[in-house]
């Protein structure tokens, strides 16, 4: 599954421990390097593991990178995604364009229901 923003690992990383319970993993993945992902991995303490996609091949089959704007300029980039994949491999949940507020707890939630 893929945490939202800083922000939102952080969140995700709070309630590693109810998670864990759950039986579930966390996985952040980006287009981002092993070492920029190792360093920041570090920097924020986070508990689970950060995966480099730098070909987009996990990013361009979760359909997540794509046209942005900021300030009027645009440029391709991951839309931040959340999915929860079962024990079987299943996709049963995905949440596009995250807003951070609660995301972690609504996936939790989800998680506890399976």
């Amino acid at each position: 599954m893929k945490a939202p923003t800083a922000r939102g690992r952080l969140d995700f990383s709070a309630l590693h421990p109810q998670f864990k319970k759950a039986k579930a993993q966390i996985f952040g993945i980006s287009p981002d390097s092993v070492a920029s992902h190792e360093k920041f991995k570090k920097k924020m303490s986070f508990p689970f593991e950060l995966l480099s996609d730098p070909d987009q091949k996990v990013c361009n089959l979760y359909d997540v990178f794509k046209e942005k704007s900021m300030y009027g300029r645009k440029y391709m980039g991951v839309e931040r995604s959340t999915f929860l994949i079962d024990a079987k491999g299943v996709l049963r949940h995905e949440w596009r364009k995250v807003k951070v507020k609660d995301h972690a707890e609504a996936v939790l939630a989800a998680v506890k229901a399976l």
